[in-house]
Formats: structure tokens, sequence, C-alpha cells
């Protein structure tokens, strides 16, 4: 019997807050943040899920959150990876810019495209197909390998890392991901089959609320 995936986005960053382009920067959680990663722990817990390992970005932000998840269901000292594949993408030029001074500087319409394109990444930075080509071959290799043996496996991360494998778990098309927000400090837990596909998934809160 393969084991559980848990995938939670990292609570509110000071920069989410400020309106910022993060990706790669490592701002901390605000105190929302903290908040939202302790609801989603406390779901988890609720839920009745004890985890065999833990993986993390390198940013401090997805690694507080998993930090604090940990706590909330009584595991604080699991073992936990941390790994850049996991980071969030990569907005290049962008990245410590106000959305709305980006938007002055090149345009809606062109912001728009590097925001909510597949394929087009900001100057210097990545595309969501571009994160996905780092993200893919480490879930590939690192953690589906302990979910199909058995283990119940939590992973911390960001937006776009976790779209990327939102995209390949729920068999989602170009378009499709480009139209899904995932919330801060929701945990989505997926039950795979033993050939890799989704049997069931759990939403523990409100997806509606992201940004």
């Amino acid at each position: 019997m393969s084991g559980t995936l848990v995938l939670v986005r990292h609570g509110q960053s000071d920069w989410n807050l400020k309106n910022l382009f993060t990706g790669w920067r490592d701002p901390d959680l605000t105190e929302l943040g903290v908040q939202e990663a302790n609801a989603g722990g406390k779901a988890l817990a609720d839920y009745g899920i004890k985890f065999d390992i833990a993986f993390t970005s390198d940013l401090t932000r997805a690694q507080k959150t998993c930090q604090i998840v940990l706590n909330n269901v009584g595991q604080p000292d699991l073992t936990t990876i941390r790994d850049q594949a996991l980071n969030e993408r990569d907005y290049g030029d962008l990245s410590g810019l106000n959305k709305d001074d980006a938007r002055e500087k090149w345009g809606e319409e062109q912001v728009h495209i590097w925001r909510r394109s597949y394929d087009a990444p900001p100057p210097g930075g990545e595309s969501l197909r571009d994160t996905g080509a780092r993200v893919w071959p480490y879930y590939l290799t690192e953690i589906l390998p302990r979910v199909l043996r058995g283990e119940n496996v939590l992973v911390a991360a960001h937006g776009n890392s976790l779209r990327s494998l939102v995209m390949v778990l729920d068999r989602l098309s170009k378009e499709e991901i480009l139209k899904l927000n995932l919330a801060t400090g929701v945990p989505m837990v997926y039950k795979l089959k033993a050939d890799s596909t989704v049997i069931s998934k759990d939403v523990l809160g409100d997806m509606s609320a992201a940004h």
C-alpha cells in the first residue's frame, strides 16, 4: 500500500504583504503567515496523520512553515531535507520589485504574460515550465519513491513549485494550471496508487483564499 503525500504552501511572507515579487529572495513569515502555518498544522493534526520524513526548500519562509506544521502534529524533530529544487520560481529582474511598479515599467500586459503564461520567463528568471523542469526530477527521484514505499511525506514549499507538482498529480493542462492558485498554509493530502496516480485528494482548508 502506498503512503500519503501532503503539500502545503508556506504562510504569508513579508514580501507577500508588501506586494513584492519574491522568487528566490528570502523574506521571513509575517505574523499572519505564522498563524496560517499553525492553522495548516492543526488541520493535519486533526486529520490524524504522522509523517516519516519532510521536504522543504532552501528558503526561510518554507522552512519555518514546515517546522510549524511539524510542531503541531507532534513531530518537531522529524528528519527534514532542504533542497533548492523546491524553491519558488525565480522571478529574475522582477525580484524585489513592487508588482504595481513593475506594471508601470514594463506595462500591464507584459507583466501579466510573465506572471500567468506557462512558458514565458521574465528577464533573467524562470517560467512555470522552467520551474517544473527542476521540481519534477526531484519529485521523481527523492519524494515519490518514499511515498510508493508506504511512507507519509510532507512537502512544504511555494506557490509555483507546488503548482508544478499539482499539475502532474491532478493531470492539469497548461491552460488549467495557469488558473490555479494555492492558498497559503492550506494542506493538500494525496493518497497515491502503486502506479503513482492519485486515489484521493483532500484539501484541509479554504483554497479560495489564495492570493
